[in-house]
């Protein structure tokens, strides 16, 4: 890891799965950690086949662009994925970790407030939304390091109900939408898509380790889809006695975690 001084902050340029991709990314600000990891391996190739239909997939919230640039690694026939963020800086350090990565054929970032898409994007352009979205309400939670970690981390720029309502907007009629979220809102987080005719069809609790609460909940729902959700069985870090789980270690693999059908 080395580190140098870009677009005025700290920045270090990291390994992401097993030195397949590499990232810049601010030393105090938004990071790449398990949640962000686990997301991207939960995301289905289901926009890819013989058909060969081109398929559009959009990252609201992309930070500096691991999610998209794991996609892009991972599933060669999506051809067309984007990525936005509220804050320009993290912005410019996507565009440049996709060049240097070799993806900025298939992979684009743009800087923009989810609170505004309509300006950027017509009704139901995409096929797939992926989001780690803020986790936190304003004022709660632990302290951030940073204010753009803040902004990542807490509903600062956005509420759980503007996110809902932009993914409507977003997704084509059947589209999916992944999310990663705080276990202990999930309640919160089904209601506000379901009442925008997303409807949550899988989901999996993400414990850190065995007789633990769940931390986070991986979710993927579809527009216009039935209500019927399946859950499945719980995805564990560590295995109780101090060692990474060999499901949670194989997010970190070019397949990712293995996929059971909706």
């Amino acid at each position: 890891m080395s580190s140098r001084e870009t677009h005025r902050d700290p920045v270090s340029r990291d390994d992401l799965l097993w030195g397949a991709l590499s990232l810049d990314q601010p030393e105090e600000g938004p990071r790449v950690n398990a949640d962000t990891i686990l997301l991207a391996a939960y995301v289905r190739n289901t926009f890819s086949g013989a058909s060969g239909r081109r398929a559009d997939l959009l990252e609201i919230g992309c930070a500096t662009g691991a999610i998209s640039l794991i996609l892009a690694f991972r599933f060669p026939g999506l051809s067309s994925i984007q990525g936005m963020d509220i804050q320009g800086a993290l912005v410019e350090l996507a565009v440049e970790n996709a060049r240097r990565n070799g993806y900025s054929d298939r992979v684009s970032f743009r800087e923009g407030d989810l609170r505004s898409v309509r300006s950027y994007f017509e009704a139901q352009s995409f096929d797939v939304v992926v989001m780690n979205p803020p986790y936190e309400t304003p004022g709660r939670g632990r302290l951030r390091s940073s204010p753009s970690e803040q902004a990542a981390r807490q509903e600062v720029f956005c509420t759980l109900e503007e996110i809902a309502s932009c993914c409507r907007y977003l997704l084509k009629n059947r589209g999916r939408l992944y999310l990663v979220f705080k276990a202990e809102r999930a309640c919160e987080l089904f209601v506000r898509l379901s009442g925008k005719g997303i409807e949550p069809k899988r989901v999996r609790w993400v414990h850190p380790l065995p007789g633990r609460k769940a931390s986070v909940v991986l979710v993927e729902a579809l527009r216009g889809g039935r209500p019927g959700m399946i859950v499945e069985p719980p995805l564990f870090i560590e295995d109780g006695s101090g060692k990474y789980t060999g499901e949670f270690l194989t997010a970190y693999t070019r397949e990712g975690l293995p996929c059971r059908s909706v």
